[in-house]
């Protein structure tokens, strides 16, 4: 009877002792500080979704800045006319234009202030436009649809024009004659298809477009189509080679031989412009 008594004695000892020592291991893992990496991803997990709202917030007022910038004047227009509307747009893109008949140049200084002697101008259409470097997008053609005389237009280093951009640029075959496109990472073969209206073109300026496949074979084509322009910025065998690499040297003389062909029957009209 005694020994019965001491085993169940040592037994509730033992099981007090086992409860106890599974409290400390519970709360100890409780109060042990949590890994680095668990911190990192705890950190992460509670702050992501405020980092995607100020993406898209960011992304919205982008977006939202671009529709300001190129914003039609219309009560511009209204009071003071086509041609006063179209200068104050691309004064206030800071860009640069000149009116028809003046040499001189109405540009904005490097705060982006400009004079507003333009304003004395009413009746004066503008006839080059420098809006290199700027936001201006498709929407904002609608400010320069109405210089029905424009000669010389700049889109040099533009992010905003595309191939829709291109295509509303028929607007000015009758004038245009000369068009930068340089530095425009948007402007694809389809854009340049389109600039087959422009009968009037003699300069094109085609360098550093990254969208642009095989940019020699589209100067030829772009030849043929405006047999009386000056195509610059591009060479005949630019990307003919890195498309093709596997060609042997039989073929590459023969592409050697259509450019230089090319080139002699392209000739007397080029020396004409030169001249």
């Amino acid at each position: 009877m005694a020994l019965l008594m001491l085993m169940q004695s040592r037994g509730c000892v033992w099981t007090c002792l086992t409860v106890i020592r599974r409290n400390l291991s519970s709360s100890s893992a409780l109060l042990a500080p949590p890994k680095p990496n668990s911190k990192l991803t705890f950190f992460l997990c509670q702050r992501f979704h405020d980092v995607e709202q100020m993406i898209s917030w960011s992304s919205w007022l982008k977006s939202w800045t671009l529709r300001r910038k190129n914003v039609y004047y219309s009560y511009t227009q209204s009071e003071y006319g086509d041609n006063i509307a179209a200068a104050f747009y691309i004064l206030s893109m800071k860009g640069g234009f000149r009116f028809a008949g003046q040499s001189d140049w109405f540009r904005t200084n490097y705060r982006g202030k400009f004079s507003w002697d333009f304003v004395n101008f009413p009746d004066v259409p503008i006839e080059e436009v420098d809006m290199s470097r700027t936001l201006i997008n498709y929407s904002g053609l609608n400010n320069l649809v109405s210089q029905q005389g424009l000669r010389s237009l700049s889109l040099r280093g533009c992010p905003e024009v595309d191939d829709w951009f291109l295509s509303r640029l028929h607007i000015y075959q009758d004038t245009l004659e000369k068009l930068d496109l340089s530095h425009c990472p948007r402007i694809t073969i389809g854009g340049l298809a389109s600039l087959h209206h422009l009968r009037k073109l003699r300069r094109l300026e085609l360098s550093s477009l990254p969208q642009l496949q095989s940019p020699g074979l589209v100067r030829i084509l772009l030849e043929e189509v405006l047999p009386h322009c000056n195509i610059s910025g591009v060479d005949y065998r630019e990307g003919l080679t890195e498309t093709n690499t596997h060609i042997d040297k039989q073929t590459d003389s023969e592409i050697t031989q259509l450019t230089e062909e090319h080139t002699h029957t392209q000739g007397p009209h080029r020396q004409t412009l030169t001249q």
